[in-house]
């Protein structure tokens, strides 16, 4: 899961005012008479994009291409023809014709050199079709032309770095795109998204510490601006997230004008049909929450609900997408449609209870679900936290991941499951297991594993898995290969702790069904922090090998407690580093009672609540019952939303890396200090409540 990510560039469109109104009953004549006036040469490029914008609108964007390619065509000397070719492009982009894209604003590079949006929409588009050195080599010809300063240089400068940085970061090349969003923040350094990942760039670098401020980007600029999903990999602060989580919903995704809310279903309709149930995500795939989710789709009882999917991510098929399109009641892609247009469907469906799969993460629909296109819209899965936001009325969990007193984090209505993940319990697992040798691994002694992404690994955790590898003699630890500068990166930090650089061990990436496999080589998973397994520790789990995990206050620091209480090891659930490293050592130390907690493993496989996707389903099933009573009786929960800019502003002024392991009480404390002072400041009014956060 990464930040989301920005389109094309720019688009020429006409003044508001010049805008056609958008009356299907006038389309086909407006575009004759457009089309009329563009072949005689009496059509202005502003009247131009008027009738396109009219005739998309309607829903016509095939007549609106063919209204560009009438224009050009019969306007061969016209001053303004690059405008039109660029727009071209972008309309032929937006309609999935990248080749034709290309074509055009090629033409409208041609015409005019000095003319630079269409060299950063090539770039995207080049991107697009896999040629992501010429997408670079097209961006950094943008780059390279704008040695005068001014306005508009800045702004194409800033954005083509942003893209190139963008196309590094999408091929892996992270490196280089840590240092090229760099430099577009030291021309402008108040750019919301260059700095979002640039953060998560540095996560997944291990380039520590990760908040390094320069010149006038400030150490205040950087907490200022992270990406939701990055800060719950950096500091147990569930305050300051759920004020980001606000933030990052009220600017990024912003407050739509326009909702299509009008077709809600009325609440008496449950006692006619079955309770249409949609889920929205990009992972309905290869990806984590797809191989999580596959089986409840089998499951979910048809005489109570009926599935709709719609599914907004990568074209490409696998096996895990076919199975899931299968099995759901109705498939739909949305990849193509605006917000608005996937809004109308999903109100047209009549869609109930709206469930987000991704929330903050990448290709998540977020400004979809602020068009509120259904009367009940739920958090879960798919992003390990709050929202913050006006629209989501739920959030799913379980008991251990949210207790009754940790509520007040969240501004969803807490429900909750015996456990909150899913299980497939059909996962192919493919192959003959591997050798030690076959894997890179030792013979003999013992192998701690963590197979979690490297954004996650955080300086207190490595410090801790050093001091591990230190008393537990022929340990070795086993990652998942990163970048070779990340690997060194982490290798020399072994050698300063004292340990050899040979016991950190990386292993490449393979396709699950290989990859599960090679659970059966380690002895031990060792959980990161603040930000731990999901996925990855059921997985290890379902193999037979024991995790231990360490729990902290936020979401994303509980998953992984919560999923081990569930697999029936709860004593391999830690509440301090210190007993992390304890047990740790024991374990490692101890052949005997490593071998007992994998056959534990392996005896409550298939009955521990964990991967009881029956009943998870049956419970699921209940709570969309009862989220749909709430809204028949005119109870349906208000996102709780009360100060938590103020919240915001006094987590940016935390030193949230120190925050640790507080008490509660303790936590609790310090931010009613920074409460304290904040309001000497910027007092409240009389009635203003400042604590607690969420009642």
């Amino acid at each position: 899961m990464t930040p989301p990510q920005a389109g094309a560039a720019v688009a020429i469109v006409p003044p508001p005012e010049r805008t056609a109104h958008r009356v299907e009953g006038v389309v086909p004549a407006a575009f004759a008479a457009a089309m009329q006036k563009a072949a005689a040469q009496k059509l202005d490029l502003i009247e131009l994009l008027s009738a396109v914008e009219t005739l998309v609108g309607a829903g016509q964007k095939s007549l609106a291409l063919l209204l560009y390619k009438i224009w050009i065509a019969h306007n061969p000397e016209h001053p303004s023809r690059h405008l039109a070719w660029f727009n071209y492009g972008v309309a032929l982009s937006d309609a999935g014709d990248l080749a034709g894209a290309r074509d055009a604003f090629l033409e409208a590079v041609a015409l005019n050199r000095d003319f630079l949006p269409p060299l950063i929409n090539l770039g995207s588009v080049l991107e697009r079709m896999g040629a992501a050195d010429q997408a670079i080599l097209r961006c950094y010809e943008v780059v390279n032309a704008l040695a005068a300063v001014d306005g508009n240089a800045v702004a194409y400068k800033t954005t083509a770095l942003k893209q190139i940085g963008r196309i590094l970061e999408n091929a892996r090349y992270d490196e280089n795109a840590e240092a090229v969003l760099r430099l577009s923040l030291e021309i402008n350094p108040h750019q919301r998204e260059p700095i979002q990942h640039w953060i998560w760039l540095r996560q997944g670098l291990c380039k520590w510490p990760v908040l390094t401020p320069w010149a006038s980007v400030t150490r205040n600029l950087l907490m200022q601006n992270f990406y939701p999903l990055s800060l719950a990999a950096y500091a147990d602060d569930p305050l300051f997230q759920l004020g980001t989580a606000y933030l990052y919903s009220k600017t990024d995704v912003g407050r739509p004008p326009i909702s299509p809310a009008g077709g809600w279903p009325k609440p008496e309709g449950a006692r006619r049909r079955k309770l249409r149930i949609g889920y929205v995500s990009s992972d309905l795939r290869a990806h984590a929450v797809g191989y999580l989710t596959s089986e409840l789709f089998e499951l979910h009882d048809r005489r109570k609900v009926e599935v709709f999917a719609y599914y907004c991510g990568i074209r490409p098929e696998d096996a895990t997408k076919a199975r899931i399109r299968s099995t759901v009641d109705h498939w739909i892609e949305i990849s193509d449609l605006s917000d608005h247009q996937a809004a109308r469907r999903i109100v047209d469906d009549g869609i109930d209870i709206l469930v987000d799969l991704n929330g903050y993460s990448k290709d998540g629909r977020t400004k979809l679900f602020a068009l509120r296109p259904a009367p009940i819209i739920v958090n879960w899965l798919g992003y390990p936290g709050t929202m913050g936001s006006p629209h989501h009325h739920y959030i799913i969990a379980d008991g251990y991941i949210i207790p009754p007193d940790h509520e007040i984090y969240y501004s969803e209505k807490v429900l909750r499951l015996p456990c909150y993940q899913p299980n497939d319990r059909k996962r192919i697992i493919a192959g003959t297991p591997p050798s030690r040798r076959e894997a890179g691994l030792p013979e003999a002694g013992t192998v701690y594993c963590c197979f979690n992404g490297m954004q996650k690994i955080t300086p207190p955790v490595f410090e801790r898995w050093m001091t591990i590898l230190s008393r537990v003699p022929d340990s070795v630890l086993w990652f998942l290969a990163g970048g070779e500068d990340t690997q060194e990166r982490l290798r020399q930090l072994a050698t300063r702790s004292g340990v050899a650089r040979e016991r950190l061990i990386f292993v490449e990436r393979k396709p699950n069904h290989e990859h599960l496999l090679r659970f059966a080589l380690a002895d031990v998973f060792l959980d990161t922090w603040p930000y731990g397994a999901h996925t990855t520790a059921s997985d290890a789990l379902w193999m037979g090998v024991p995790v231990l995990t360490v729990s902290g206050r936020g979401f994303a620091s509980r998953v992984c407690g919560s999923l081990v209480h569930a697999a029936g090891l709860g004593e391999l659930v830690c509440d301090s580093f210190e007993h992390y490293v304890d047990r740790a050592v024991a374990l490692g130390r101890n052949r005997a009672m490593l071998q007992r907690y994998k056959e534990r493993l392996v005896a409550n496989r298939d009955h521990c609540t964990l991967f009881d996707t029956p009943l998870l389903v049956c419970k699921l099933e209940a709570l969309y019952a009862g989220m749909w009573e709430d809204y028949r009786r005119g109870k349906l929960p208000a996102p709780n939303l009360i100060n938590l800019d103020r919240y915001y502003e006094v987590g940016c002024q935390e030193e949230t890396e120190a925050l640790g392991f507080l008490s509660r009480e303790e936590y609790h404390r310090r931010y009613r200090m920074g409460l304290a002072y904040r309001d000497g400041v910027s007092p409240l009014p009389a009635d203003g409540r400042l604590w607690p956060p969420a009642c």
